[in-house]
């Protein structure tokens, strides 16, 4: 397959990928699937490493890389290949936004999980107040801890589910446009076809 069409594959890969990210940043925004005060939401959630890191960065990489396989850019000192050389090296400099955007997405997402949720607990046996319960992963290996959230309900595990999904699809998204830098650099220095004959 010549690197401008393997480049589309991996643009059609990131679409759908960047779109779960997003609804995904978006249900944070509801704990346990309710309505709560924004002030009771957790923070890593205003952070929007679903919505603009693996989101919207991630949407520019993917047009890019769907463009590639039919951009010549009109080619270049009189060779119709080296518009499309260049292309190809361009498309380095959107993976590396699309690398940045999904690593943002996968810290965001690595500390929410360590963190664990805001809820309303029971801080001692005279006072309940929202905050996190939770240090250091604590609850993850014990899941006994989850009890300790009594508000909003099965909020521990709506954030467990959700930030896990986020940082799947970060890691995915990392690896992918990692496989582009690579495809790029071959796009530039062969041409779109390696031992093909470019463009065609």
């Amino acid at each position: 397959m010549c690197s401008g069409g393997f480049a589309k594959c991996l643009g059609i890969s990131l679409m759908p990928l960047a779109i779960v990210c997003v609804l995904c940043n978006i249900l944070l925004f509801f704990p346990g699937g309710t309505s709560v005060d924004s002030k009771h939401i957790t923070v890593e959630v205003w952070y929007f490493g679903g919505i603009l890191g693996s989101g919207v960065l991630m949407i520019f990489p993917a047009l890019v890389f769907l463009g590639l396989k039919n951009n010549d850019c009109c080619g270049c000192c009189g060779n119709e290949s080296c518009g499309r050389r260049f292309a190809m090296l361009s498309s380095i400099l959107f993976a590396g936004v699309g690398v940045l955007g999904a690593g943002y997405s996968v810290i965001v997402s690595s500390v929410a999980i360590n963190h664990g949720p805001m809820c309303f607990f029971e801080k001692n046996e005279t006072e309940k107040v929202w905050g996190t319960p939770f240090s250091n992963g604590d609850y993850l290996s014990n899941k006994t801890f989850w009890t300790l959230c009594q508000e909003p309900k099965d909020v521990v595990s709506w954030h467990l589910s959700l930030f896990a999904v986020l940082l799947v699809m970060g890691l995915i998204q990392m690896a992918l446009c990692a496989v582009q830098v690579v495809n790029g650099l071959l796009g530039a220095l062969c041409g779109d076809c390696c031992g093909g004959g470019d463009g065609n």
